[in-house]
């Protein structure tokens, strides 16, 4: 555990769902690059589903921050699991672009109909993090819409049996 997710003072987002793919399409959809980009929004630059490689994603600039959010790979269980970093913002920022240093955690699990995708996103400090909290909250639910989208997409292009 994180010494972020340790501390009384944190709020975590967490996003459940189950989706009638399996892990692997699933897992595809969360290491490569490109597809990343589509259900995210952001496309990393520099990502490698390796432990400790670093990687970046782009947003809107704000205040002192200039937009990037630096990412490290923490965890890698193929088809399993895929934790990064996700930490941005600048000291001087009050609300958006407020320093956020938190890890994103993914967690496939089999099960009958499908996979259960688990997205938590852990470490917000409130409330300094507030509004970061509250804008990722509902982004994130909307991200793994898009990341069921994608995999349907990934599904489609398999030749039939």
């Amino acid at each position: 555990m994180t010494q972020a997710a340790l501390k009384s003072d944190t709020q975590d987002i967490v996003v459940q769902e189950v989706f009638p793919h399996a892990p692997e399409t699933i897992w595809k959809a969360l290491i490569t690059g490109e597809l990343i980009g589509r259900w995210l929004l952001m496309a990393p630059t520099g990502f490698e589903p390796v432990k400790g490689k670093h990687f970046t994603f782009q947003t809107t600039p704000g205040g002192a921050w200039d937009g990037i959010i630096h990412c490290q790979v923490l965890e890698v269980i193929p088809n399993e699991r895929l934790a990064y970093a996700w930490k941005g913002g600048h000291e001087g920022n009050v609300g958006y672009g407020s320093r956020l240093d938190t890890v994103v955690t993914w967690t496939l699990s089999k099960v009958a109909n499908g996979t259960r995708v688990r997205v938590v996103h852990s470490g917000f400090v409130l409330p300094k993090n507030d509004t970061a909290f509250k804008k990722m909250s509902e982004g994130w639910k909307k991200v793994v819409r898009n990341l069921d989208a994608i995999a349907a997409e990934q599904d489609s292009s398999k030749p039939l049996h």
